[in-house]
């Protein structure tokens, strides 16, 4: 896909922007004049979202970055690891899953619910039942809007690719589901480009409900969920060393060990 995870933030409305990753992938907003005072800025031009309300700074909200699409068909194909090759069929309304994030810092505990964005939850799901997320970074982290990760291709240990990190996704797009519940602290969305049908397997997790304004401006970052336990280790990723501005790359990245699915 062509997330530009964590590059630069788009300009967009409101001051929020696209989390343009330094790679080049998917867009994440960022967070508005007001919530810039809990949350520290970021220019990402890729698939993260957005932490400043400058047209400047337009380059540091979530974005996804360009891997390669080979399109939105909800198939089922996977590859010999098991993974998807393309998008999965859509999870439905009345299923929920629950994804553990294994890291260093602590398990981060991830209840999926379908009715929130079919497309977008059926692709977590099965990324994080095939492994994909295995040993992925999280690249880019805002103090007080968002950590972001998910980009299998060039953010694995041990081989992440520092200059790339941020634009690479799992080599497919999936379709756009719209927002139909608030952002705020916990949230789990995906990230991605300024594009039509742009998210692929970055994601981002919100740190502050101060952000929900400069997201919501945008309103186009699928929710998949919401962190149930485990925000003590996402802040504690969180608070890891960063670039700074623009674009909040994380200096040490911290990979997630494993990912596992649970269903009721």
């Amino acid at each position: 896909m062509t997330v530009r995870s964590i590059r630069r933030l788009l300009p967009l409305a409101a001051g929020a922007a696209l989390l343009l990753s330094a790679c080049s992938g998917s867009a994440t907003p960022a967070p508005s004049a007001a919530a810039q005072n809990t949350a520290a800025s970021s220019a990402a031009a890729s698939s993260q979202p957005a932490t400043s309300a400058s047209p400047a700074a337009a380059s540091a909200a979530p974005a996804a970055s360009a891997s390669p699409s080979t399109g939105v068909a909800a198939s089922a194909a996977t590859s010999a690891s098991g993974c998807p090759t393309s998008a999965p069929a859509p999870m439905a309304a009345t299923d929920t899953a629950t994804v553990t994030l294994s890291t260093a810092k602590g398990d981060i505990v991830i209840k999926v619910t379908g009715s929130l964005a079919p497309h977008a939850t059926a692709n977590f799901v099965a990324l994080a039942a095939c492994g994909f997320y295995d040993g992925v970074v999280f690249h880019r982290l805002v103090p007080g809007f968002v950590i972001q990760g998910g980009d299998g291709e060039f953010g694995r240990v041990p081989n992440v690719d520092a200059s790339q990190v941020g634009t690479g996704g799992p080599g497919y797009t999936i379709t756009d589901d719209p927002v139909t519940t608030q952002y705020k602290r916990g949230t789990v969305a995906m990230a991605r480009t300024s594009q039509p049908n742009s998210q692929g397997s970055q994601f981002f997790i919100v740190l502050n409900d101060g952000a929900a304004g400069a997201l919501a401006s945008v309103n186009t970052y699928a929710i998949v969920g919401e962190v149930t336990s485990g925000m003590d280790a996402v802040d504690a990723i969180a608070a890891m060393p960063n670039s700074g501005e623009p674009d909040n790359a994380a200096l040490n990245p911290l990979p997630i060990t494993t990912a596992t699915v649970t269903h009721p």
